[in-house]
């Protein structure tokens, strides 16, 4: 499944998701355990959000980034919308582990209501190694 880009509506909102892009380029730097750390107590009080509203933030960071628009850019990409997210007070599921069918490759991404946000298949498809959800966990 491929989704559609989105240009961010007004200035202000381009400034917000290309600092959201930014951050998530530099957090994405981070060793797996202070990333996980920083993200926890981002996600600390959030509450939960819903899956289109996801979606819709998704479309806008690969809209504003080819780098995360790329595979290859799935960690920056799934950080950057979770802290566009935050920034709305919710958290989505955010879950970083491997694909558990061909070809088999570390992956990043984001889940919402049960379900995979943009990406291919169903969470049965991905195997998560670390998990940070809305209150953290």
């Amino acid at each position: 499944m491929t989704v559609p880009t989105a240009r961010p509506s007004g200035p202000r909102r381009a400034v917000t998701v290309r600092a959201a892009v930014v951050s998530g380029l530099l957090l994405a730097r981070l060793s797996p355990r202070r990333l996980r750390t920083v993200l926890e107590r981002l996600a600390t009080d959030a509450r939960p959000v819903p899956h289109r509203q996801v979606e819709e933030y998704y479309r806008e960071v690969v809209g504003a980034s080819a780098r995360c628009a790329g595979w290859q850019g799935c960690l920056p990409r799934s950080i950057a919308v979770a802290l566009l997210c935050r920034l709305g007070g919710a958290w989505p599921q955010w879950c970083v582990g491997v694909r558990a069918t061909p070809p088999f490759a570390a992956h990043a991404w984001l889940e919402a209501d049960g379900r995979i946000v943009a990406e291919p298949g169903t969470p049965d498809d991905y195997r998560a190694l670390m998990r940070v959800g809305a209150g953290h966990g």
